[in-house]
């Protein structure tokens, strides 16, 4: 073996422990009993293993893990399909036709997404008031949509450019129609970016607790990012529950992220066929 590759599998070993040593952390305090929490200084491994806080937590009344869960799942998943709906055709669109204020209009989607929700709560709380929207599932779901939109367009524009037009062409003769030639030539072949911007909506509106902490307030509104904080007050203090809560968090995006990449290589292999 040479050792430039001894070199460069040593250094990606280390970059694999230096990005799944803070997971590791986080499972071994969520596996420590409460007492062993309160030591000084803390032990590395638990002296117990305490596999019930990870079924303890689901009991919970404040906050309510499972319903937290099931409304993050919702909001999250409706933000992503409708940022999908939207940004599909839009990005179609400007990737297909040369129009007067076009390359205006790309350079605003990419500066609105420099925008970051924390510097624009004011606007967005008087925005949902005049809506009746605060406290609302849907409120959260149109911010999730609306601050994941511009990078969703401006992918999807990219990929769906670089298609070659000729291949919709060549459909459009065979009586498929533009829509046809959409779904069954276009997106096929754009499908590695559809992907990435099904992710990247996914992941922001999985992981954003600013306006959700903003817009709603009532305990059956509340997503799971916020319900985590409320293991830890100033009454009472529970680590385990806490760490546990967030080993859980990231069990969905783990499943999308699996799921969706087999899809992302049928898309590429598809697409080359189609080629």
């Amino acid at each position: 073996m040479k050792l430039r590759t001894v070199l460069l599998t040593a250094v990606g070993w280390l970059v694999a422990v230096a990005f799944l040593a803070p997971y590791a952390e986080m499972l071994l305090t969520a596996l420590k009993p409460t007492p062993e929490l309160m030591k000084s200084p803390p032990s590395c491994l638990p002296s117990r293993w305490q596999w019930s806080n990870f079924t303890h937590i689901w009991s919970l009344t404040d906050p309510h893990v499972g319903d937290a869960l099931l409304f993050s799942l919702y909001v999250a998943g409706a933000a992503t399909l409708l940022t999908l709906a939207v940004g599909l055709p839009a990005a179609y669109y400007t990737a297909r036709h040369r129009f007067r204020g076009r390359g205006a209009f790309l350079l605003l989607v990419f500066v609105t997404q420099m925008f970051a929700p924390t510097a624009l709560l004011v606007g967005i709380y008087r925005e949902m008031v005049s809506l009746d929207l605060t406290d609302t599932a849907e409120g959260l779901i149109l911010v999730n949509a609306a601050f994941n939109l511009p990078f969703c367009v401006w992918i999807l524009n990219a990929y769906l450019a670089s298609i070659p037009r000729e291949l919709e062409e060549a459909a459009w003769l065979d009586g498929t129609g533009r829509f046809g030639a959409l779904t069954r030539v276009v997106l096929p072949l754009a499908m590695p970016g559809v992907v990435t911007a099904l992710v990247y909506t996914f992941i922001g509106a999985w992981n954003e607790y600013v306006v959700a902490l903003t817009v709603t307030s009532s305990s059956n509104r509340m997503t799971l990012t916020r319900a985590i904080p409320g293991f830890v007050t100033s009454y009472h203090e529970q680590w385990q529950y806490l760490f546990a809560t967030s080993i859980i968090a990231i069990v969905p995006v783990v499943v999308l992220f699996v799921f969706v990449e087999r899809h992302l290589v049928a898309g590429l292999t598809a697409g080359g066929v189609r080629g």
